[in-house]
C-alpha cells in the first residue's frame, strides 16, 4: 500500500528590518492557492527563527522577500543555519530588490531561486512545484 506526499510545504518569511510585507503575502496566497501548505512567518524574523519554524513545521522550502539591501548576509545565514542543522534538503528560494550581481554569488551559496521585481506569482509557483522536491511515495 502506498502512501502519497502530502502537499508541499511552505515557509514564507520576511528577515531583517523590513517593514512592508506586501509581497510576501502576494505570494503566501497564490502558493496557498495552488494548493500549498504556507506558514507565514510575520514582519522581522531573525534567520534562526526562520529556520527554527521550517525545521519545527517540516517544511519543503523556505521563501525569503527582501527589500532592506541585507539580502547577502540574511540569505546566506539561513543557509548556513540549515546546513548546521543538518536540514540542508530545505530549498531556499528569495525575492525582492536584490540586484543583478549579487544573484549568481547568492546562488553559489545555496539560494536556489532568485525573483526580482515584475515576476509572476504563475512562474514563482511553477517553480516551486518543479523544483521542491517531496519525499516520494513508497510504492506497494
Amino acid at each position: 500500500m502506498g502512501v502519497a506526499a502530502g502537499p508541499i510545504r511552505v515557509v514564507v518569511a520576511k528577515p531583517g528590518l523590513d517593514g512592508h510585507d506586501r509581497g510576501a503575502k502576494v505570494i503566501a496566497r497564490a502558493l496557498r492557492d495552488a494548493g500549498m501548505e504556507v506558514i507565514y512567518t510575520g514582519l522581522h524574523q531573525t534567520p534562526e527563527q526562520i529556520v527554527d519554524t521550517a525545521i519545527q513545521e517540516d517544511a519543503d522550502a523556505i521563501g525569503l522577500s527582501i527589500l532592506s539591501g541585507a539580502h547577502n548576509t540574511l540569505f546566506a545565514a539561513v543557509i548556513d543555519l540549515l546546513n548546521e542543522r543538518d536540514a540542508a534538503d530545505i530549498l531556499v528560494f528569495g525575492g525582492g530588490i536584490i540586484p543583478e550581481e549579487d544573484i549568481a554569488p547568492l546562488k553559489q551559496k545555496g539560494v536556489a531561486e532568485i525573483f526580482t521585481p515584475g515576476a509572476t506569482t504563475t512562474s514563482i509557483v511553477e517553480w516551486v512545484r518543479e523544483n521542491v522536491h517531496q519525499p516520494a511515495a513508497s510504492g506497494g
